[in-house]
């Protein structure tokens, strides 16, 4: 198959899969609607922006898509697979930032890059939550490692999983930016089972999130959990503009500010030497959640 089909079959899905979201976290929210913004991007191809403000229940929602291609700097070149500076990329990012703090923040991108004669898949999804339920982080956590059980190396979800716990890691602070989920990059080999799997990865989003949203939405919370919600958002903030390589690639490659940045949330807050108390549920997310285990293999209390 030529490059070029191989580019147009993953965009058509990212494409439908941005569609396919939206219409669901949409009918979900039940008073928000999703703006969509049409760009093109100066040195070829473009995307469509997607984002939610100040809906029922997310605060902020984005879900984009882009299709982009041209040449990387040298200096930028110099640090990604492949020869040369041409190169292609499409892929679909989302993130949604509800303002119920007992509802988890969420974050999935999957992605096609060519550089050279390098060709490559990656992406992942990964759960932020402000007060976590055991329940909700087994779930989201079985759903990935059932899709990674269906699809063939280099497809792990072991490794996966460890992946993510180690990329969604702010070294300056010591801690995790969540409970992590899966994550994978610069995957090669047989395309079209790659393919499948991304494919796999996308249309399991919605069942791995959705659930979760439903069972918290309605849950009552008040100024205090509100606080601590914006202190942790400030970690989503520090780890996007120090260390996330989609935000990274997307500066560097010359993409549209307003989209990359989709991913911030609307407020946050750093208070100095923030300490939750010993005990409580904001204490409780330090001490038992933001430490990677092998939440699949959980044992919930019965019901």
């Amino acid at each position: 198959m030529e490059p070029q089909t191989r580019q147009s079959r993953a965009a058509a899905y990212f494409r439908s899969l941005q569609d396919t979201i939206c219409f669901a976290l949409a009918k979900l929210d039940g008073q928000g609607e999703f703006g969509e913004d049409n760009w093109e991007r100066q040195d070829g191809g473009g995307g469509r922006s997607r984002v939610m403000m100040e809906g029922g229940l997310f605060e902020k929602a984005g879900v984009n898509f882009s299709e982009v291609h041209g040449e990387m700097s040298p200096e930028f070149a110099s640090q990604v697979p492949g020869e040369g500076r041409a190169f292609t990329a499409t892929g679909i990012s989302l993130v949604l930032h509800p303002r119920n703090p007992y509802v988890p923040t969420v974050h999935a991108n999957f992605r096609y890059l060519t550089k050279g004669s390098k060709e490559w898949f990656g992406g992942g999804a990964d759960l932020t939550p402000y007060y976590p339920y055991l329940a909700d982080v087994v779930h989201f956590h079985r759903v990935w490692k059932r899709v990674c059980q269906g699809h063939p190396p280099p497809v792990d979800y072991r490794r996966f999983k460890k992946w993510c716990d180690d990329y969604f890691y702010l070294p300056h602070r010591g801690e995790p930016r969540g409970v992590g989920g899966i994550f994978f990059d610069y995957l090669e080999g047989d395309w079209e089972a790659l393919f499948s799997f991304v494919r796999a990865c996308g249309d399991a989003f919605l069942e791995a999130y959705l659930p979760i949203a439903l069972r918290r939405k309605d849950e009552p919370f008040g100024e205090s959990q509100r606080a601590f919600q914006q202190v942790r958002r400030g970690r989503y903030v520090e780890f996007n503009l120090l260390y996330d390589r989609g935000t990274i690639f997307g500066l560097k490659t010359g993409g549209r500010v307003e989209s990359i940045l989709m991913s911030l949330p609307p407020s946050v807050r750093w208070p100095y030497d923030y300490r939750p108390e010993p005990g409580s549920r904001e204490a409780e997310l330090y001490d038992f959640y933001l430490k990677p285990r092998d939440w699949a293999e959980e044992n919930l209390p019965s019901a």
